[in-house]
């Protein structure tokens, strides 16, 4: 969209200044009205995940640390069924937001969990094979550890602008951002998007102090016609 965004006075007259903003970067997020009750459920199902596979698997989480990782199909599970259901629902809302073919659906194709006792973080990485990216915060202590994403753009790398000192930036300007975490969240982001967790620096001993996670890949899939 092109918006004016001043009016530049010269010897010659007045002279229109006009942006285009291109190549967004997009993120999603919604707040489920019913996470109380919700994340709940999901915490019983991961405490049973976790006490079937004490170890779990080492990827973006740091293991030496503490950090817990599941397998990848919880969204095949029962017992995490309600939630796959409601995130694929909410998909639908971004499918139609972009214009996606209606053709085509967006849905999980990989859902884990992730723990974070405190001290532990995430390494920055990002999500190959897929189309979007997801988390849902099922418990985030104060102190939890926020989610950081990265300018992806070369700029960074290039020459990287100056600004005005001790004054906010436009957030287009921002070469990081930094989302708190909070229980009932739910974010959707472009796979491709780097992204961290900070150590998690809440205060307290055993399961409440940790950062507890479902994250996601979505892939986007024809729908079958109908014979």
């Amino acid at each position: 969209m092109t918006r004016t965004i001043a009016q530049i006075e010269t010897d010659a007259g007045t002279d229109e200044l006009r942006r285009d903003d291109y190549f967004p970067t997009l993120i999603y997020s919604s707040m489920l009205n019913d996470r109380a009750s919700l994340n709940e459920e999901i915490l019983t199902a991961i405490y049973a995940e976790r006490e079937k596979d004490t170890t779990g698997i080492e990827r973006s989480n740091i293991r030496a640390l503490g950090g817990w990782h599941s397998h990848n199909n919880l969204h095949k599970e029962q017992a995490f069924s309600n939630l796959t259901k409601r995130v694929n629902k909410i998909l639908t809302g971004v499918s139609s937001n972009l214009g996606y073919d209606t053709a085509s659906y967006l849905t999980i194709s990989t859902m884990w969990s992730i723990t974070n006792p405190p001290g532990s973080s995430n390494r920055a990485h990002v999500h190959p094979g897929a189309l979007w990216s997801g988390v849902y915060y099922v418990q985030a202590p104060e102190g939890a550890g926020n989610i950081s994403f990265t300018d992806p753009r070369t700029e960074q790398i290039m020459n990287a602008a100056s600004y005005l000192p001790n004054k906010k930036r436009k957030t287009e300007c921002w070469s990081k951002v930094n989302v708190k975490p909070v229980a009932g969240k739910l974010l959707f982001f472009p796979s491709w998007l780097y992204h961290s967790v900070a150590p998690n620096l809440a205060q307290g001993e055993g399961n409440e102090a940790e950062r507890i996670i479902i994250s996601f890949n979505i892939s986007q899939r024809k729908r079958q016609k109908k014979k």
